[in-house]
């Protein structure tokens, strides 16, 4: 058996807390024959280097990433504890999935009960990192989320990378756009979710979990990694 680690950021949210477990739990649901445990890469335990050394000695391992694009936790903080285990891996982060775009317009619809409206503008509200490779990430959901919402889709980044989301929403504006929408690229309540809802958007969605299709997410990311 391969055991399956669920990483995730980690946040004082309880909100937050309660959304990742509910996730793992719907991963545990499709994947009853694997065991299924936690860590984390900061601010909560057990972290992920402390849960890699006590599962690798006794199986295999698949770290799958509870984060949405390439960064510094991706490819530093979980590399770095991945690579200190022969029989361990490292699953690919989960937000270039097509069903992350799926659950994406479903929020969004869900945060306009009328519906899209001419003049509605949205921006793609990302936690941001400096690393390149995130960004190319954040811009592949952009493309897919354009092709399935009656509205321009721009980008904007909580910190780390430009332009920050604010700076999107400003710029969307003076552009013509009378409603501006912010879609939560963010995986769960927390602080990056509390910077995307002061941003000044007219609308903003809720975050992605939790929601059974991101757990069938986190099931394909592992599958492919073993």
């Amino acid at each position: 058996m391969t055991t399956l680690i669920a990483c995730s950021h980690g946040t004082n949210d309880r909100a937050g807390q309660e959304a990742v477990r509910r996730l793992i739990d719907d991963v545990r649901e499709l994947l009853p024959e694997v065991r299924v445990v936690a860590a984390v890469v900061d601010v909560e335990q057990p972290q992920i280097d402390e849960v890699i050394a006590q599962e690798a000695p006794g199986d295999d391992v698949v770290v799958v990433p509870l984060l949405l694009s390439v960064g510094y936790h991706t490819a530093v903080d979980i590399s770095r504890a991945v690579e200190s285990h022969a029989n361990a891996r490292q699953a690919e982060p989960l937000g270039t999935h097509p069903l992350i775009a799926d659950v994406l317009v479903d929020r969004l619809s869900d945060a306009m009960p009328d519906g899209w409206m001419p003049g509605d503008h949205v921006v793609l509200a990302a936690a941001g990192s400096s690393n390149p490779a995130a960004l190319v990430d954040v811009e592949a959901v952009a493309t897919r989320l354009r092709s399935m919402v009656p509205a321009p889709v721009t980008v904007g980044y909580a910190s780390a990378s430009v332009p920050r989301i604010r700076d999107a929403v400003a710029h969307a504006r003076s552009n013509g756009a009378v409603r501006v929408i912010a879609a939560s690229h963010v995986l769960a309540p927390g602080f990056f979710a509390g910077l995307v809802g002061g941003a000044g958007a007219d609308i903003v969605s809720l975050p992605l979990a939790p929601d059974t299709r991101i757990a069938r997410v986190v099931v394909d990311r592992y599958h492919a990694a073993r």
